[in-house]
């Protein structure tokens, strides 16, 4: 196992002080989003992750059983790996969606501790506001920054960053000199390069880059689209299709070659793979 792990380059993710496998688990594929996965297959995912080396993982409140599955595969291991880094989010949980005042920051934070089984985390991002108001709640006074930066102080996190699709949400919290990454996703990929100048923007400001659905939730995964039922009412089916088409002309493989394409970017810190099993 140690040869295929030292395969694996790493990066420095901005002022994180994180330094990551290029590529990162993310745990929405094992939490049950994309679909139903046994527990069992879900722990037997982070195990092999870590494995082959792998030694990022991402996960949210958001992603259903994601942190309780990751809870146990570190109970299986005899606690969480040393040197794994862990990232989770706060806003998304069902309980309190849109929650992102210092108290629900704080109820957030130390739910996921406990689901985890861990004392702290290496990056909480904020995740996903849905408005203008939701986000400024989240960076001005009595919102949920002030309650990171007292959970730092504490030792429970680490370091603050905003994972959200929508690019002016993170122009306005890199401005707002509060954040220390960005969670970037759908937006860098071989189907749409729209994010491209948001992390050349993050990474001159020092702010970590992190891109994920790099495969589009399924899309480039390597099947044909269209086989996948979940699939057939996503925007980017056809250009995704179309991809597929070229791909397998060419006997290339298609995930490969849409992970390999986020990685040429030097500004990217890793790319998150949402993987539901160890296969």
């Amino acid at each position: 196992m140690a040869a295929i792990g030292s395969a694996l380059q790493r990066r420095r993710l901005g002022r994180t002080g994180m330094v990551v496998t290029e590529l990162s688990l993310g745990g929405v594929g094992f939490g049950g989003l994309y679909g139903p996965v046994a527990e069992q297959e879900a722990t037997e995912a982070v195990h092999r992750a870590v494995e082959v080396g792998i030694n990022y993982v991402d996960t949210s409140p958001l992603y259903m059983e994601s942190e309780a599955r990751l809870g146990l595969a570190f109970a299986q291991m005899g606690g969480k790996p040393s040197d794994l880094l862990l990232s989770t989010k706060m806003g998304t949980h069902p309980a309190r969606r849109g929650d992102y005042s210092a108290e629900g920051a704080h109820w957030s934070v130390e739910n996921s501790l406990r689901l985890m089984g861990v004392d702290g985390v290496d990056c909480l991002l904020i995740h996903d506001p849905r408005s203008d108001a939701e986000l400024e709640q989240a960076l001005g006074p009595g919102g949920a920054v002030e309650a990171l930066e007292r959970m730092k102080a504490e030792g429970k996190v680490r370091s603050i960053g905003l994972g959200v699709r929508e690019h002016r949400y993170h122009r306005r919290a890199i401005q707002s000199g509060k954040i220390d990454a960005i969670l970037t996703y759908a937006d860098f990929t071989l189907v749409r390069q729209t994010a491209a100048p948001l992390i050349e923007e993050a990474a001159a400001a020092g702010i970590g880059v992190i891109v994920a659905q790099a495969l589009l939730a399924g899309l480039l995964a390597g099947p044909d689209p269209l086989l996948d039922e979940r699939l057939h009412q996503h925007p980017d089916v056809t250009a995704a299709r179309d991809w597929w088409r070229w791909g397998r002309e060419r006997d290339i493989s298609l995930p490969a070659l849409a992970l390999q394409f986020c990685l040429r970017n030097p500004n990217t810190g890793c790319v998150l793979v949402g993987a539901k099993t160890a296969k």
